[in-house]
Order: structure tokens, then sequence, then C-alpha cells
């Protein structure tokens, strides 16, 4: 039976792979990434705090706008105390809307991600001339603001058409992170030339454990640790990246918080041991390794 594909990317099994290492002979990239989102008033798309689909109202509005008034600045204190650099995956919409955000961002050297115009919409619905419409409003608005055009990419809700990697190639983008697939970053094709998936969990991702399966703050922290403990064990045997990602509105709460910052703290006991970076950096580490290293970096060897 023939099941539907694509081509994006060949079958890869992790134990059969050539192994390398991160800078500093590390085995192990340890990845935060902090999303910071902007939606429209009772209108498109938005979770709530309370239950899954509920109708889009002033209060879930509110909900997720306490991240950027009160959430984001929260843990922009955290990451400061714990000196973790981090990337942030944002909504132009959300830089405009709050010019604050980007003066942070740019004092603490952060790399900004695109992440669409907003999250009341998805791309995947669009046509392909409106998609890359979305692409390259999202792409020059965060230029105007950052002072340097994104490198990466991360659709809202991580939804993607059938051109959306062909699109984001063609407009300059060398990375995106919508692809769960993997625990290790690989190569993918486009009609323009190759594009890198850089590891972004959904699985040890504030929205969908706190949110959508409503585990509690403490919950999600033994996640966190237990994540990292394990990925570290195995980095033994071949390189990884423990991809931590969180939302503004979730983990900024203070009492989410309080927990978040004991297994970060878990995981900086063990700094001299792994790689604390952002996408971008990885990215860029992966795009100067010798071709045969990383899955499909021979098979996009042509299109380079």
């Amino acid at each position: 039976m023939k099941l539907p594909s694509h081509s994006r990317y060949a079958p890869s099994a992790i134990p059969s792979r050539p192994t390398y290492h991160w800078p500093n002979g590390a085995s192990l990239a340890v990845v935060v990434c902090n999303n910071i989102e902007h939606f429209a008033y009772r209108a498109g798309l938005g979770s709530d705090s309370a239950q899954p689909n509920a109708p889009q109202s002033f209060r879930n509005y509110a909900w997720r706008d306490y991240g950027n008034r009160v959430g984001l600045w929260n843990m922009l204190e955290m990451l400061d105390e714990l000196e973790i650099p981090s990337a942030h995956n944002v909504n132009s919409a959300a830089l405009d809307y709050m010019p604050e955000i980007t003066a942070a961002l740019r004092k603490r050297g952060d790399e900004f991600i695109g992440h669409g115009r907003s999250n009341a919409e998805r791309q995947d619905i669009l046509w392909e001339e409106d998609e890359r419409r979305l692409i390259i409003e999202t792409r020059d608005a965060i230029t105007r603001h950052a002072g340097t055009a994104p490198k990466g990419w991360l659709g809202p809700y991580l939804a993607q058409s059938s051109a959306t990697l062909d699109l984001l190639r063609e407009e300059g983008f060398t990375y995106m992170m919508d692809l769960p697939a993997d625990d290790q970053p690989f190569w993918m094709a486009t009609r323009a030339g190759p594009i890198l998936s850089v590891p972004y969990s959904i699985e040890l991702n504030d929205s969908p454990a706190m949110v959508f399966r409503q585990h509690t703050g403490r919950e999600f922290a033994d996640m966190i640790v237990d994540q990292f403990d394990e990925m570290l064990e195995q980095s033994t045997r071949r390189p990884l990246v423990c991809s931590i990602v969180l939302h503004t509105f979730v983990v900024g709460q203070p009492f989410r918080l309080r927990p978040l910052r004991a297994a970060l703290r878990h995981i900086l006991n063990h700094r001299d041991r792994i790689w604390l970076c952002r996408p971008g950096e990885l990215a860029a580490h992966v795009a100067g390794l010798p071709r045969g290293v990383v899955p499909g970096s021979e098979m996009l060897a042509d299109q380079s």
C-alpha cells in the first residue's frame, strides 16, 4: 500500500547516524524558546485558560494580554538572574503593540524568530500568494524593530501549507522549527534550496502541557528535569537538542515561574556539560558541519 507522503526529508533512524559534537565538546544542546504573541480582540483564534475551544471573549483576550503586560517581564527578570540566553518567537503585531518589548530583547542580545503576524490567524489555510504576504510582512516588521532580519521561523500553531517551506526559503529564512520529528536537526528540501529543521518540543511546552492537558506548574517543572536528565544520559551516545518551550501568558504567572526557576537551576548545575544556546546559533553551527554528517545534507548538497 502506498500512503500519502512528502519529498521534504528521508527516513533516518537516529542510532545509524554519524556522531558529532556541539561547541566546547558538549553533546547536549539546551535551547530555551519563549513565545511572545498578540491576539485580535474577541475575534480569530486564541487559547483559553479554563476550557479548550472556548469562544473568544474579553476575558481570554485579557488573560493572554497578561503575557505582554506582566508575564514577559517576570520571565526576563528570571532569565537575567540565571544568565540564560534566550530566543523569542514573536508575532510582529506584538512588537507594534508594545514597543518596550523590542528594547528589552535587544538589550539582552536575544534572538528574534518569526512567528507570523498574530496567533489570531494561521497560515496553512491561505492561498500561496497570501501566505507569502504573511511571511514577508512578518519578516519586514521584525527587521524594522530588531534591526536585523530573522533567520528562523515558527508558524502560528505550527501550521504549514504544502508550500510553506518553499516560501520561507525563498524569503530568506534558513531554518524553521515547526516539525517535532527529531531530537537532532536535519535538512529538508525546498524548491529554493535546503532549509534546516531545528528541534522544537511540543511535549516540553508549557501551552499544551498546562493549558490543554492541565498539568500544574510543578508537574511541568518535573517534566523539564526528567527530560533533561534522560537526554543528558542519552547524549553520551549521540548529540541531542533539549528544547524548552515557554509562553509569556502561561509560565509567566508567578506561581508557575517559581518551579520553572528551580528546574532551570537544575540544568545550570550541569552547565559544564551542555551547550546553552539560541536556535540561530545552533543552526549556524550545523550549517558549518561537513556534508554527510547531518541527515539530509547529502540529498540537499546539489541544491545549495
